[in-house]
């Protein structure tokens, strides 16, 4: 029995290594590369912690190489699903009464798993499983991942030490617990580390969850299961069952004992979701916790004070790094025009560097989109524009499927501030600009403001303090996540709490105690040292 009051590890960013040429990490991750590719692996459902072959698979290959077949997944049904709802509640209550600190163990040592021993076999499988460049992938697989881990064991030792105020004569104490039933949990292709928390920052806590990752992000999700059972993680507490959306969402959400989702992915599927449970919830135990982060239409705002190069940078880097498949990806942008002919010629100029292709050729910047469905929905964009009277392709407008799911960093620039790319999330490697005249700044910020349905992401650039006050105040709620005078991807456990509103989620801020604390239900306890033992009060004398 603990008997001590226990102090988590202060938490620390992890480091991002350089993998510059000649130093041992770039070594260790070429061995890990080759290894990888070099032994397909098969993966199966994963349920009360045994193996599960149904038999009905698909295979992984490399975005960027339709040759490199990296394995294949099993997929699980509607028997596999009720089993796993079965595993996590028998699990529950033991994994509830194991201590807070036993609980955390074993997130802190899958930390530093990741951080140690398994950091290359977690960038080669994200590098290859889901074609980002080495740094993407460290600062996502490695720096982040065990950034959750880390810092979401300290934020539950905050909320746990809140505690309500006593008076004389009576101890009161709030106490945190677990949510009832299991938690859904869905993740998505495009970030390792986001796929390793949404399942996990409920459980720890105490809850249970099932786990559903994207279909294109299986592989690297795997490796995050096989990495949590090496750290201690008991049997059923997380029960991976990949496979299709219908085949796996539709038993779940009929379940009764549904407590909550965690939701990354579209605003359409997380909509219908939240529909779902809204037309079960008679049938349910509890009212679930819907957790999402859904998208995004991420803006750079610049001002006519802006540093150019710096723009240019924000722009190029905002945009392009992994293919614009980041939900924070910068795709619309609002430039004056007093600065727009410096912009676009150096903008340009720029962009024409970037190398694209294989991530393992470490002097390419962008690699291939992730699937032949991105692929297409992307490149019909591109054609839409190449054929509209209101657009302009100054980069790009190209792409090749023969080897990999491979398109060019693609800008646009449209006459009408309501063409469909500044609209609609489009998540590839598409940046769409609207010059706007100078004096008409008000009205300009009046478009960012109303005309995509997304609040994730923004970012103004100017120089001039007085403008950068009156734009981020013109543009409060166009982003949960905001950056003056940086590109608005790249946010930071710990640093910058991620999540946005609108059509972009519930801003529960990953990487936060707000997060943590919709996986926990809260007990108020009053405990009176000596209890009245007369009904009467003293005004009825």
């Amino acid at each position: 029995m603990s008997n001590a009051f226990f102090k988590v590890p202060t938490p620390v960013n992890e480091p991002v290594l350089s993998y510059a040429p000649g130093s041992p990490e770039r070594a260790h991750l070429q061995q890990a590369l080759n290894e990888l590719k070099n032994n397909p692996v098969e993966i199966p459902l994963i349920i009360g912690g045994k193996e599960i072959r149904t038999g009905k698979t698909e295979q992984i290959t490399a975005p960027h190489d339709h040759s490199q077949v990296l394995g294949f997944y099993h997929k699980a049904g509607k028997d596999e699903v009720e089993l796993a709802i079965k595993a996590a509640l028998e699990a529950r209550t033991a994994w509830a009464d194991l201590s807070w600190e036993h609980r955390l163990s074993v997130f802190l040592k899958a930390a530093e798993l990741i951080a140690g021993p398994w950091r290359y076999k977690m960038n080669a499988a994200t590098m290859l499983g889901q074609s980002k460049t080495v740094f993407q992938s460290e600062i996502d697989a490695v720096a982040e991942l065990a950034d959750f881990y880390r810092f979401n064991g300290f934020f539950m030792a905050q909320i746990m030490g809140d505690q309500p105020l006593s008076v004389q004569g009576v101890w009161n104490r709030m106490e945190y617990r677990p949510l009832e039933g299991f938690v859904f949990a869905v993740t998505p292709f495009n970030f390792t580390s986001i796929a390793g928390n949404l399942p996990t920052a409920p459980v720890m806590v105490g809850n249970v969850s099932l786990w559903k990752p994207a279909s294109s992000g299986v592989y690297p999700a795997y490796f995050i299961m096989k990495l949590l059972q090496e750290a201690g993680l008991p049997d059923g507490v997380i029960n991976f069952v990949p496979g299709s959306g219908g085949q796996v969402g539709n038993p779940v959400m009929a379940s009764e004992y549904l407590a909550g989702i965690h939701f990354t992915g579209s605003t359409e599927v997380f909509q219908n979701m939240w529909k779902t449970v809204g037309n079960n919830i008679f049938n349910m135990k509890y009212y679930p916790r819907i957790v999402g982060e859904t998208g995004g239409k991420d803006f750079i705002f610049a001002h006519a004070s802006a540093n150019v190069k710096a723009l240019v940078t924000a722009a190029l880097r905002g945009s392009f790094e992994y293919q614009g498949q980041k939900c924070s990806a910068v795709s619309r942008m609002y430039i004056p025009k007093s600065i727009w002919p410096e912009f676009k010629s150096l903008y340009v100029q720029e962009v024409s560097k970037i190398k694209m292709g294989n991530p393992e050729d470490f002097h390419n910047f962008m690699g291939a989109v992730i699937d032949r469905g991105a692929f297409e929905t992307i490149t019909a964009y591109i054609d839409e524009a190449k054929k509209s009277a209101d657009c302009e392709i100054i980069t790009g407008g190209n792409y090749d499927l023969s080897k990999g799911w491979f398109i060019e960093p693609t800008t646009i620039v449209t006459s009408n501030p309501h063409y469909r790319s500044m609209r609609e999330e489009i998540f590839g490697p598409v940046l769409t600009m609207y010059v706007y005249e100078d004096e008409k700044l008000d009205e300009t910020l009046t478009l960012c403001d109303t005309t995509a349905s997304y609040a994730l992401t923004g970012a103004v650039f100017a120089s001039d303090r007085q403008a950068i006050s009156k734009i981020m105040d013109a543009l409060r709620n166009s982003a949960g996540n905001f950056y003056i005078n940086d590109k608005p991807t790249g946010a930071v456990v710990g640093q910058q709490p991620f999540g946005g509103g609108r059509a972009s989620g519930t801003n529960d801020k990953a990487g936060s105690a707000m997060n943590l604390m919709r996986w926990m239900t809260a007990r108020s306890i009053k405990e009176t040292m000596v209890p009245a033992e007369d009904w009467v009060y003293p005004f009825m004398a």
